[in-house]
């Protein structure tokens, strides 16, 4: 049975059962390299966290935001992590993960803009091709 607010539980093992983190182990490096913060204070994987408070993780190029709604110990389905944590996270970050999925920030169009005039195609490749003309 997961724990609840009433109780104690570590950073490093929350952002694991809330499945932030794929292991523990990467959870605890992310903390030892500054890339948790609660509250906007960095946090050592030891902290004890409670409720109503604000993490910011960076994993680069994105920095996610979330809001813990209650705290946990053992992991939970990815169905049931809503009910632990909210995602505050802007969309304009999450672009950022698309465009490095894509493969191609010089050529990213967003959804729904069809394909490049003629024009836009020269700009694009004149670009790539040396990225400082512009």
């Amino acid at each position: 049975m997961a724990r609840t607010q009433d109780q104690s539980v570590r950073l490093d093992k929350f952002l694991w059962a809330v499945r932030i983190f794929k292991t523990r182990g990467l959870a605890i490096s992310a903390c030892k390299m500054g890339r948790i913060l609660v509250n906007g204070i960095n946090a050592k994987p030891s902290r004890i966290i409670e409720g109503n408070e604000t993490l910011t993780i960076k994993k680069p190029p994105v920095t996610y935001t979330y809001k813990i709604i209650s705290p946990l110990s053992s992991r939970v389905s990815a169905k049931l992590v809503e009910n632990y944590i909210s995602d505050l996270t802007p969309d304009s970050e999450k672009k950022k993960l698309e465009i490095k999925n894509t493969g191609d920030p010089f050529g990213f169009r967003e959804k729904g803009r069809g394909r490049p005039t003629k024009k836009e195609r020269r700009i694009i490749d004149k670009w790539k091709s040396d990225p400082d003309s512009l």
